[in-house]
């Protein structure tokens, strides 16, 4: 027990000089007390003594969440964050230790980006997420809001014209405004209304959900810009499996939080990983799952740059698999 609680307060503190270490303790943690990672990472014969860097760490893929109960160690716990879904689609479920380490974690992730949260006014536009009571971000927004000393802070489903209206009076106060929405609830709303507010800082978190007809990015923060009056659009990466954030203040450019680093994989080899500048799968070390997993090749197609940065250029199917479409960039 000791030597969990050491592992909570090293990725608290952890950096770039510590991070590898970090995650390699984590992994041999995981290896011996997760018993789905476990089997795993025995099936494809790595010998875990060999392992020294990060790039010899096996990733789980991330179906597994929707396959599996990904647990490390021996606890109970009601929280299962869920990721949506069309009716009938298998969902990733991911059970969470300890929600207040979760949230503390998010909460200076964002400040370490852009400050102290209560020094915000936390705008807050996901129905889709609100719809179901099991979302991180959610969990996430709603701790923003309670942390936020603005009255003015809190979530809206279904209710534009309020929303319109607390942002024209935010603007009217200077207020540092932070609006965080689903994709497809920003574009709603500028259809809706417009306003220029130069100083709002719009956050989309992705995803149509089949609500809108899908866009390329640009295309979707081009609409936004104007509909908002902004030079930029933010964007936040996260998902269900994840606990870490990373975020973009503009250009599809993200920064991963503190806690977490992506990797590159070719897709027609996924066990060849580096840390060098190249297109491919992106594989993530989230250290926040220290509970659960904290090694996960996503289905992302990603490109990762020599100081920490990456775009995420889609999604991987069948029809990527075949290298191409990796030549550009």
């Amino acid at each position: 027990m000791d030597f969990v609680k050491s592992l909570y307060e090293r990725v608290f503190s952890v950096d770039e000089s510590s991070f590898e270490a970090l995650a390699l303790d984590v992994f041999r943690y995981q290896h011996q007390n997760n018993p789905v990672y476990r089997d795993f990472v025995n099936h494809l014969g790595v010998a875990i003594e060999s392992v020294s860097k990060m790039e010899q760490i096996p990733f789980l893929p991330i179906e597994f969440f929707k396959t599996h109960t990904i647990k490390t160690g021996d606890w109970q716990s009601d929280i299962c964050y869920e990721s949506s879904g069309t009716t009938g689609q298998i969902t990733s479920k991911h059970w969470v230790a300890d929600e207040g380490f979760y949230l503390k974690i998010a909460e200076q992730i964002f400040a370490k980006t852009y400050g102290k949260v209560k020094d915000y006014t936390i705008l807050a536009l996901l129905p889709s997420y609100l719809e179901r009571s099991n979302s991180s971000l959610v969990a996430m927004a709603n701790r923003f809001i309670q942390i936020s000393e603005d009255s003015s802070s809190g979530f809206f489903l279904n209710n534009a014209k309020q929303l319109y209206n607390t942002l024209l009076q935010c603007k009217k106060e200077e207020k540092k405004t932070i609006l965080l929405g689903v994709t497809f609830g920003l574009l709603d709303f500028v259809d809706e209304f417009q306003i220029d507010f130069p100083d709002l800082i719009v956050m989309e978190t992705g995803g149509m959900k089949g609500r809108r007809e899908e866009l390329v990015r640009e295309e979707v923060h081009e609409i936004l810009k104007r509909g908002f009056g902004v030079k930029n659009i933010h964007s936040e990466y996260g998902m269900t499996e994840l606990l870490s954030q990373g975020y973009s203040q503009g250009n599809g450019v993200f920064r991963c939080g503190y806690t977490m680093k992506l990797l590159t994989r070719d897709i027609n080899d996924p066990l060849t990983v580096t840390n060098q500048v190249r297109n491919g799968g992106i594989n993530i070390i989230d250290l926040a799952n220290v509970h659960s997993c904290a090694f996960i090749e996503t289905k992302d197609l990603g490109k990762v740059y020599s100081d920490g940065t990456f775009e995420v250029l889609g999604r991987i199917d069948n029809s990527d698999v075949r290298g191409c479409n990796l030549m550009v960039g």
